[in-house]
């Protein structure tokens, strides 16, 4: 089950720089070491890497503070049922009138900040829900959902968003998400539970992009570096380490950390592309088609990139193609509702109803969530009607002949 607050714009992602990994196959025995990293060489100083996560202060995202305290117990206190204290404490935070927190994607910041200020991004979000919900005796952890993978037609590119909510599981077993922006189910590739430290390096990551992004190497710098010494297994933050290095033009610093990202995530997509990008730069053309090479056979066996391909020949009119790149999506990710119901759009456009009614039961058969099987069901019953229609009209076309 799903609690949706009000505000719903836009996606609210952890900012990486082209395009961080999915973390999904990390191999987690492989910690690259931060003992023996390049400082970052700037024109007039040089940063080293310890003193530089040193100058960032430690962050205490989840704390709470007396008028925190005063709120969960004055909307939870005489609630036992966790279950019903979940959806009291979720509607005290979001309704106008009481809390009422409202999205918007630049609002970082600690549980306490996010409280007091009353706006917040899908992390910070995250931050004061968990920490009320412990605060009321909830069992609260932070989640991240991998968003499906967004390729760009001109340059091949592939750009992937990370999307941070909350899971709350009840003593029974049932399990809530809590989420300040949620993503359409058809988006969501994956998701996994972060540790609090992860869920922390992402917040000290997020100021480091930005950080970049406006052209502040130091503050970017300073703020990977603690992200680093916080979590250094997230193949991501090596991936936005290699950007910095390689925006500062440090390439050999940023093709270590290109590797670092891959040592813990071998299919770590994005990393192959920055290391094709700056071998191209460098002229290294042989390196280079190696990792293109590398991009385009982890491409064909993705099942995103298949669908990506079938929606793109879907708007371009040229139905057989898209249905060669979903069937080809669908054999790689069969336990994947929204593929099945892609392929079944397809064959609506083509008026193949009982193609299309085909795939949606399939699409039936293998989801899970509620909302999915509703939206089916009632998508299910709008094409029988309408089938049902034309066999009707064809009747009476049929007898007035």
């Amino acid at each position: 089950m799903r609690l949706r607050s009000p505000t719903c714009v836009g996606v609210c992602t952890v900012v990486a720089l082209l395009l961080a990994t999915l973390p999904g196959c990390a191999n987690h025995s492989v910690t690259p070491a931060t003992d023996h990293l390049a400082p970052l060489q700037l024109q007039h100083k040089t940063l080293y890497f310890h003193e530089a996560a040193a100058r960032v202060p430690e962050l205490h995202l989840l704390t709470v503070d007396d008028a925190m305290k005063a709120f969960v117990r004055h909307y939870t206190e005489d609630v036992y049922n966790p279950k019903v204290k979940l959806l009291t404490l979720h509607r005290a935070v979001v309704s106008p009138g009481i809390l009422d927190v409202q999205y918007d994607v630049f609002a970082e910041g600690s549980a306490i900040e996010t409280f007091h200020r009353g706006t917040a991004n899908c992390l910070s979000f995250a931050n004061l829900f968990v920490a009320l919900a412990r605060e009321a005796g909830l069992k609260a952890n932070y989640q991240w959902q991998e968003l499906r993978p967004q390729w760009n037609r001109a340059s091949d590119r592939v750009q992937v968003g990370l999307h941070v909510n909350v899971v709350l599981r009840m003593p029974d077993g049932g399990q809530f998400v809590v989420d300040i922006d949620p993503s359409p189910s058809r988006v969501i590739a994956g998701s996994k539970e972060l540790t609090d430290s992860e869920a922390q390096a992402l917040h000290y990551n997020n100021i480091a992009m930005a950080a970049l992004a406006d052209g502040d190497l130091e503050t970017s710098w300073n703020n990977l570096a603690r992200a680093l010494d916080t979590s250094p297994d997230l193949a991501l933050l090596w991936i936005n380490l290699g950007a910095l290095y390689r925006t500062n033009g440090q390439h050999r610093d940023a093709e270590s950390s290109y590797m670092k990202a891959l040592a813990l995530d071998s299919q770590a997509h994005s990393a192959m592309t920055n290391l094709a990008i700056l071998y191209g730069l460098e002229g290294r053309q042989e390196e280079r088609a190696f990792w293109l090479d590398k991009i385009d056979y982890y491409r064909q066996i993705n099942p995103y990139y298949h669908a990506w391909r079938g929606e793109e020949a879907a708007d371009q009119g040229e139905f057989a193609l898209a249905l060669e790149h979903y069937d080809e999506a669908v054999r790689l990710m069969p336990s994947d509702s929204t593929l099945f119901y892609a392929r079944g759009l397809v064959y609506y456009r083509l008026n193949d109803f009982e193609g299309a009614l085909s795939d949606i039961r399939q699409a039936l058969t293998v989801a899970t969530r509620r909302t999915e099987i509703s939206f089916y069901e009632t998508e299910m019953a709008r094409i029988k009607k309408e089938l049902r229609q034309k066999s009707l009209t064809r009747r009476q076309l049929s007898q007035r002949s």
